[in-house]
């Protein structure tokens, strides 16, 4: 079963978004941070999208996303940024995300998004 990793340093908010995944039947990964988000997605292959805070301490969402674009073997998943910076999402865009919403989360375009890449 594929997997989508969850890159998010507020825990009520990583598990409500797991909580929902995971009602849609999918399998969920989390992470506080990005260097834990990074040690998740390369102990796993399975991994078909990322959802990724963009504020996170010890590794935010800009450094992961910088790492996980220059490893070959991880610039492939996708990445879909959430974030509470309205301003971000341009930034976010030249990414060149499979998707970006501002906090709070609507979760019907979460799932659209998830499903167009798991």
């Amino acid at each position: 079963m594929k997997r989508v990793l969850i890159v998010e340093d507020d825990e009520d908010v990583r598990s409500a978004l797991a909580a929902l995944l995971e009602g849609e039947g999918y399998s969920v990964v989390e992470a506080a941070h990005g260097a834990e988000a990074l040690t998740q997605l390369r102990s796993r292959d399975e991994i078909c999208l990322i959802v990724l805070d963009l504020w996170m301490p010890v590794m935010d969402g800009w450094q992961f996303r910088a790492v996980q674009r220059n490893d070959p073997s991880l610039a492939g998943v996708p990445v879909v940024v959430i974030t509470a910076d309205t301003a971000a999402h341009k930034r976010a865009r030249d990414f060149g995300e499979a998707g970006w919403m501002t906090k709070p989360i609507d979760f019907d375009r979460l799932l659209e998004l998830v499903n167009a890449h798991c």
